[in-house]
Order: structure tokens, then C-alpha cells, then sequence
């Protein structure tokens, strides 16, 4: 039930055990049961949020039921990873998310990596305290977007090694003689989050989290449900489906009911 439709987790079912379970009745169980909420238990020193926007359909998004010959409809959803263990998702609802959050133990110092999309950076400002939050821009989104910018490759190696190190106004200064926007955009870019970009290498070494490769490859495996072929949901089934993926997609049942985490977030 947590890995494909129920209609085929119907099938499946009867020729495993001999036992038919209409999926109307596994629909029915899988939306009335309490499944539990993971808690931490050791101080958490690392969340990143990313965030996927309702256009795409990648990543933390889920596509709606609509009426018939209407265009599809899709909504994202923010997923907090725990790290190597456990997480949870919340679709629509940025109240519960920090809620939960700012209810576990969080360490003294928490690195909060994010995409620079200003909405992530909203929700960052409302975990912990500003004295708590270590602030960091995404270092693989930031390449990302260092690379879009096209051009002379010499110039964008020398500005991904600028920006490794922390040097932005460097970075920021190989780029004020182009009149390419793309260039002048992600001048905007870095000159906005330049407080968010630190020594990458420093951080590297001292084992300072920098980049968020593992929670998006958590929430594409929720997705991996949630956008099976032709899935289409009703809105108010969709929190506890995705509570369902969680678990499911935990490192093990136990880990998630003894609450042995840490901490991070995707959106």
C-alpha cells in the first residue's frame, strides 16, 4: 500500500496469500489509522530546506484531483528529513512544519542550508533563535546557478574556486564588465545571500554540513508514490499518505518509533 495503488496492492495481496482485500478497504484503513509521529532524542545540528515549486513535478509535489477536462492541478508539499534515519511531510501546512521542528531538541549551533528561494528563507527564520541558525546557501544549488550563467569556462571555474573559498566580492567582480543579464542576475544573487555563503572548503573540512544531496534524494523516493502513472489525489488524503511514505521509507520502523534521529528539511 505504501509502495504502489491500491489496486494493485489488492492483486498483489491475493496471489501472495490468498486473501482478497478490496482496495477500497485498504484506502480505508491506511486514511483512519494514527501513525505515529517520530520525536528526537538526540540534539539535532543540521536542517536544509529546498524548496519545489507548484509548477513543477519533480521533487515535493503532488497533483490533485480534478473535475474531468480540467488541467491538471498541482501542489508542493515540504518533507523534514532526519538524517540516515527518519522524516516527516507536510503538505500545505508550513504551521505544523515548524511547529514540529521547534518542538525537538535542536542543538546550540544548527547549520539551516537553503536554495535561496525567499519563501524557504522565511520559514529558516522562524526555527530556533538567531543566535541558534548558521546560515548557509546550498553549495550545490549555488554552482547550479553559478553554471547557468554560460560563457567563458576559465571564468566560471575561477569563480566556482572564489566562491569555494568564501571570496563573493571576488566572484561578484568577474562578472562587472559582462552585460549579459544572466550574469547580472546572479550578481543580484550572490550580492543578496552573500551573509549565506561561507568558506565552503573550511566547512568541508571541519565537517560542517554544506550541501543537501541526501534529503532530495529522500523526498524523490516519497514522490515515488505520490506520482505513480495517472495518480490523482483528494486533497484532504494527501497529509496521510505522505505520513505513510515516511514511515515506510525510514531506515527502520524501529529507529522511527524509538525517535533515533537528527535533522533536515526539503520542500
Amino acid at each position: 500500500m505504501g509502495n504502489e495503488s491500491f489496486a494493485n496492492a489488492e492483486r498483489d495481496i491475493e496471489i501472495l496469500t490468498g486473501v482478497r482485500i478490496p482496495h477500497s478497504t485498504q484506502h480505508r484503513l491506511v486514511t483512519n489509522y494514527q501513525l505515529p509521529e517520530p520525536k528526537i532524542t538526540k540534539r539535532a545540528e543540521a536542517l536544509s530546506v529546498l524548496k519545489d515549486t507548484a509548477s513543477h513535478i519533480d521533487g515535493g509535489s503532488v497533483r490533485l484531483r480534478t473535475a474531468l477536462g480540467q488541467k491538471s492541478e498541482w501542489k508542493n508539499y515540504k518533507g523534514l528529513k532526519v538524517h540516515q534515519r527518519v522524516g516527516v511531510a507536510f503538505f500545505q501546512d508550513n504551521e505544523s512544519l515548524l511547529k514540529w521542528v521547534n518542538q525537538q531538541s535542536l542543538s546550540r549551533n544548527i547549520t539551516c542550508l537553503g536554495d535561496g528561494h525567499d519563501g524557504i528563507w522565511n520559514i529558516i527564520q522562524e526555527i530556533g533563535t538567531s543566535q541558534q541558525r548558521r546560515e548557509v546557501l546550498d553549495w550545490y544549488h549555488l554552482k547550479e546557478n553559478l553554471y547557468r550563467v554560460g560563457g567563458s569556462i576559465r571564468r566560471l571555474r575561477r569563480v566556482e574556486n572564489y566562491l569555494w573559498q568564501g571570496l563573493v566580492t571576488e566572484a561578484i567582480g568577474e562578472f562587472d564588465k559582462l552585460e549579459n543579464k544572466k550574469a547580472q542576475n546572479f550578481q543580484e544573487y550572490l550580492s543578496k545571500h552573500q551573509g549565506r555563503i561561507p568558506d565552503y572548503q573550511l566547512y568541508q573540512e571541519l565537517g560542517i554540513c554544506i550541501g543537501s544531496g541526501s534529503v532530495e534524494s529522500w523526498i524523490k523516493q516519497i514522490g515515488a508514490r505520490i506520482k505513480i502513472i495517472g495518480a490523482q489525489w483528494n486533497r484532504k488524503n494527501v497529509p496521510q499518505m505522505l505520513k505513510l511514505r515516511c514511515v515506510m521509507r525510514s531506515e527502520s520502523f524501529r529507529a522511527y518509533l524509538n525517535g533515533d534521529i537528527a535533522l533536515s528539511i526539503s520542500a
